[in-house]
């Protein structure tokens, strides 16, 4: 499990690894690492196949860090 201080050591830019990670776990959405070059959505996506290790490892803290001490939407 990831732990609270471990955040620190990733980027977590807006559409960033980390981000899109912490995004897809909020939504309730499955683990899908992705990312996106710049701003989510106003830039080129990334697709697991094109990310670095360390990118997917970012993406899956970011997961795994907002199912741990994040909230996920209200879709009611």
């Amino acid at each position: 499990m990831i732990k609270f201080e471990d955040k620190k050591k990733y980027d977590t830019r807006h559409g960033g690894p980390f981000d899109r990670g912490s995004a897809d776990s909020w939504y309730s959405r499955g683990i899908n690492p992705h990312f996106y070059e710049g701003p989510t959505h106003f830039s080129d996506r990334v697709p697991e196949s094109e990310m670095s290790s360390k990118e997917i490892q970012a993406y899956i803290a970011g997961f795994f860090w907002n199912e741990q001490f994040g909230g996920k939407k209200d879709y009611s």
